[in-house]
């Protein structure tokens, strides 16, 4: 399976972080600093507003040529024709969605701390894997750490998929798990907190 060929950073946008406009004047800000990569990520039971928002990114997304993944929502990705989804541990069947999203579609995988749930999910058909967290974070700090090691052995054990740094990433902190064998740093509050998001997201690309 081929690598996705894109920039480091991949946004996560968090609703109570990002209510109501900030949603979209944060991820636009983002796209203006060169992010490609930008996870819709709602986590309430409110459908309308759900697909409402998601439709919006999507518009921001296709306008900026960046792609847009759902945290989650296999139904809501295939709605609105989103580039991909993100499954976490239980919340959906690879296959399935492969099934039901076609062959072009991006999935990624939640891979916590193991590198055999990152090899079930490449054999399952997952396009890239996500393991964390790195570093004490605000959005899941429940989160089971993870060592920068692992980011090493997986580079190894998967040298052809892509792989993801989630946790607690900052600009202070980032290089160390892209030196460690990360494709792409996902970031929530230290991006979408900063005064100057289209600063922020610049500063994490250029690392």
């Amino acid at each position: 399976m081929q690598r996705i060929n894109t920039k480091s950073l991949y946004a996560i946008t968090d609703t109570q972080l990002m209510p109501n406009e900030k949603l979209f004047a944060g991820v636009i800000a983002a796209l203006k600093g060169g992010c490609k990569f930008i996870q819709y990520r709602d986590k309430s039971n409110n459908a309308a507003q759900r697909l409402a928002d998601a439709t919006q990114l999507l518009t921001l997304c296709n306008r900026f040529s960046a792609t847009l993944i759902i945290n989650d929502d296999v139904h809501l990705t295939q709605r609105i024709n989103a580039q991909g989804v993100h499954l976490g541990q239980g919340d959906g069947d690879i296959k399935a969605a492969r099934v039901l999203l076609g062959t072009h579609a991006i999935i990624g995988v939640t891979c916590q701390d193991s590198l055999a749930l990152a090899e079930k999910a490449i054999a399952d058909g997952a396009n890239y894997i996500a393991f964390g967290r790195f570093f004490v974070s605000n959005t899941k700090p429940n989160a089971r750490p993870a060592p920068l090691n692992l980011l090493r052995e997986a580079r190894e054990k998967f040298p052809n998929t892509m792989i993801v740094a989630i946790g607690g990433i900052t600009i202070e902190n980032a290089k160390q798990v892209i030196d460690a064998g990360a494709d792409m740093i996902a970031v929530c509050h230290n991006l979408f907190a900063a005064e100057n998001i289209e600063q922020q997201a610049t500063l994490f690309i250029n690392l």
